[in-house]
């Protein structure tokens, strides 16, 4: 009963008129960034943090939020009509999406993944809903020690699902842990690591280290690609599935959902990884394996429903612990952090109408999306004919002016634009920034919980394995990594992100 009560406080809060344009807005937005190749949902929600200090901060958050999951919709779209995914989560989309759109499928195709994606929104919601207030109590039994080590885990985990060579996911997070420490020390007021420059004593900017390493990077390395993007059809046409196509089609969606929804509360998790699983998962199970690549629809329900859960459950560990899994929940502690919002337990009971009223936007969003994604397949595809030499110089401006505004300082900009050369320098060197984001979002939390830790106990380090909740997840992150460097494991780890 307390969950229904707290659900009717979210829509009251979500289907005010503002909220509900601001959910439209992210959706739209959302859908818009994984129709176009090459701006992922870190880039776009790093470009327009400048623009919720406007805003109230539950209307801020819907819109970021709907940004994340609407991309992961919008993504399909590229991956089934021209064979390019416009958000990662979505490559795995192209493998049968595109064949069947080649065998005249396109309809079948985009109704499949719009269907899944909207089916798995819906059940993750609820699972958010009815996971968040078990996890939240059990969160206010936290410490400073159960914090400390619940973020080394995140840490551990993230360097575990990152992309390439293990030893480069650890320098970055290494280097993301150093960049946090910069500026004012909290407890001695003597500033750090600023090098005499009076604009970094309060810090580096979550915002200029995010849009430089996810926004200005992003751009200048899309300026150099030259790819050819092959088109099936300027209309599509049948936009439903038959009996037979929708009898093989809606158990993948249900396992996809189910998947997703786990891997997505993953420290280092979410769409990406869920999507990946997913296609490993239905290939497992399927009758005939070989009919992956050559447009098995189970191919496209799978992992489009798989990565949209694992967006939308990502946000579990957020607002339930404080702790961001990855670079756009990262980016999301942000947006918090602008407008006085410690993230964690706390917000469930300080601030249930943000609370709430975020969770059931999802759902909200996630029918507005079925409308843009279906109805509105025409105008997406001619959004593909925009040359890529006006839309991202137009960005980087944008980003620019946005950084700007932060503080009105060109400072600002100056050390955006750092960051977006460190960005293209990480790209060329098949370094992942994701690392290094959440490094540096979770280095001085690590810190502070760090130094309380040891105040408490006295100076005795045991303290993080005398209590259990600590000692347990400490114990996960020594496991992590001793199973990833078992021979095997690695090798099938490489495997995986080399299909990508």
């Amino acid at each position: 009963m307390e969950l229904f009560n707290h659900l009717a406080l979210g829509f009251s809060v979500a289907l005010t008129p503002i909220n509900m344009m601001y959910a439209l807005i992210g959706t739209l937005l959302g859908t818009l960034i994984g129709v176009l190749p090459g701006i992922g949902p870190v880039a776009t929600i790093a470009m327009l943090l400048p623009t919720t200090y406007a805003l109230q901060p539950v209307s801020a958050l819907i819109m970021l939020a709907g940004i994340y999951y609407g991309a992961q919709y919008g993504g399909s779209t590229t991956s089934i009509l021209i064979n390019m995914p416009g958000e990662t989560s979505s490559a795995v989309t192209c493998l049968d999406g595109h064949q069947m759109a080649r065998k005249g499928e396109a309809g079948a195709a985009l109704a499949t993944a719009a269907l899944a994606s909207f089916f798995a929104g819906c059940v993750a919601t609820v699972f958010i809903a009815a996971v968040s207030i078990p996890l939240s109590e059990l969160a206010l039994k936290f410490g400073p020690a159960e914090y400390f080590s619940l973020m080394v885990l995140g840490l551990i985990g993230a360097v575990v699902l990152a992309h390439g060579s293990l030893l480069k996911a650890i320098a970055m997070i290494v280097l993301g842990l150093l960049l946090g420490i910069v500026g004012t020390d909290v407890n001695s007021g003597v500033a750090r690591f600023d090098f005499g420059i009076p604009q970094m004593t309060d810090g580096i900017g979550v915002v200029s280290v995010a849009m430089g390493l996810f926004g200005f990077a992003e751009i200048i390395t899309n300026l150099e690609s030259q790819e050819k993007r092959e088109r099936v059809a300027s209309k599509v046409k049948g936009l439903w599935l038959s009996r037979a196509q929708f009898k093989a089609a809606w158990p993948a969606a249900l396992r996809g959902t189910g998947l997703g929804s786990f891997l997505g509360l993953l420290p280092g998790g979410g769409a990406m990884l869920a999507a990946f699983a997913s296609y490993a998962v239905e290939k497992k199970v399927a009758d005939d394996p070989s009919q992956f690549g050559k447009g098995a629809i189970q191919g496209v329900a799978g992992p489009e429903a798989a990565n949209n859960a694992g967006a939308q459950t990502s946000f579990i560990p957020l607002l339930t612990l404080g702790i961001p899994e990855n670079a756009v929940m990262a980016m999301m502690v942000g947006a918090m952090t602008i407008h006085n919002i410690q993230p964690g337990p706390q917000v469930m009971t300080s601030n249930p109408g943000l609370f709430w009223g975020l969770i059931a936007s999802m759902w909200l969003g996630n029918l507005m999306l079925v409308v843009l994604n279906l109805p509105m397949i025409g105008i997406w595809i001619k959004l593909l004919t925009v040359p890529y030499r006006l839309l991202y110089p137009a960005s980087l401006l944008f980003c620019a002016i946005g950084v700007y505004t932060i503080n009105n300082a060109s400072f600002d900009v100056m050390q955006t634009a750092f960051f977006g050369f460190l960005g293209v320098l990480f790209v060329k060197l098949a370094c992942e920034p994701a690392p290094l984001l959440l490094g540096f979002v979770l280095g001085p939390m690590m810190e502070e919980n760090l130094r309380r830790a040891m105040l408490l106990s006295r100076g005795d380090p045991t303290v993080f394995l005398t209590r259990p909740i600590s000692a347990v997840m400490l114990a996960a992150a020594v496991l992590l990594i001793v199973v990833i460097a078992l021979p095997n494991i690695r090798r099938k780890r490489d495997e995986t992100f080399q299909e990508e």
